[in-house]
């Protein structure tokens, strides 16, 4: 059969159904949703607590319409780590988050200007990772990046924190070698324009191999797209790479990286029920008027 693949980070709150639909037909079988910053800074916990509420419930039910089984990672981003007040109320709900069904992290959590408040909160949310035993997901800051990077694990390792529960996400030619010489998992964004793109990421797989790679497409507000990980798998067959090499850093790695937090796991969607688009959460439907809802059979899930 075509293969089929994880996209471990992605914002599908900023996504319109028609990608979910994309993802699909390309082949996309589950995802990872984590929490970021939405473009615009928040100014109450109580858009947190919504925020959060929405990827657990609204999100993970709009992807299992169609056919894709949603998860999360929860954390406070970096960013907004500099509202020192507004982080503060955040850590206070985090650990009521942090244990609900489709988390599979804490995340994304890392530096965006490294500054102390961003240090400060970081390491706090480490100390909440270990103490739920949850794998990290790290955003890595765009400006100063290897110093930032660098810094990220120097600090998980202060924490003593396996780096095998670390995913270090938003590599580049410049990052790549570090993380995976240190045992960290190395996550890489394929950007249309920026990060990193796919012809890239073929050389880095021919560099470096497949142990403890992965990709995502992040496929945010901005200019992105939420069928890099299908694309560029392509392009790695292209150029000679391996099924078995493109499947391990398209899907495997993926399982084995957050399958450490013991709600990530294949028979989640390859045993999950058909479509049903009759169903609804909490009275609401992804359907519009005059739409007619899809309903699968139990013989046209994804069999392997």
């Amino acid at each position: 059969m075509d293969m089929i693949f994880i996209d471990p980070h992605i914002h599908m709150c900023s996504r319109t159904t028609d990608d979910y639909e994309a993802m699909r037909k390309a082949g996309v079988v589950a995802i990872i949703e984590p929490s970021f910053w939405q473009g615009q800074l928040r100014t109450s916990v109580g858009t947190y607590k919504d925020y959060f509420n929405n990827l657990i419930g609204w999100e993970s039910f709009r992807a299992s319409q169609f056919g894709i089984k949603h998860y999360c990672t929860i954390g406070l981003n970096s960013k907004e780590a500099n509202n020192e007040a507004l982080a503060e109320q955040v850590m206070e709900i985090l650990p009521l988050f942090v244990c609900k069904e489709g988390v599979v992290g804490v995340g994304e959590i890392g530096y965006d200007d490294q500054t102390h408040l961003e240090e400060k909160y970081f390491r706090l949310q480490l100390e909440l990772a270990k103490e739920v035993n949850l794998p990290v997901q790290i955003h890595t800051p765009h400006r100063d990046k290897k110093k930032g990077t660098s810094r990220s694990m120097d600090v998980c390792i202060e924490h003593q924190i396996d780096p095998k529960l670390v995913i270090i996400d938003h590599n580049n030619e410049e990052t790549a070698k570090e993380v995976l010489d240190r045992g960290f998992w190395a996550g890489f964004t394929i950007y249309p324009h920026t990060k990193m793109g796919n012809e890239r990421m073929v050389e880095i797989v021919k560099q470096y191999g497949t142990n403890h790679i992965f990709i995502n497409s992040a496929a945010d507000w901005g200019v992105s797209d939420p069928l890099a990980v299908p694309k560029t798998a392509a392009l790695m067959l292209e150029h000679g790479i391996s099924e078995e090499d493109v499947k391990k850093v398209c899907y495997d790695n993926a399982i084995k990286a957050f399958g450490q937090s013991g709600q990530f796991n294949e028979s989640d969607w390859l045993d999950a029920n058909p479509i049903n688009q009759n169903l609804k959460y909490h009275g609401n439907s992804i359907l519009r008027g005059g739409q007619v809802p899809l309903v699968e059979h139990q013989d046209e899930r994804i069999i392997l």
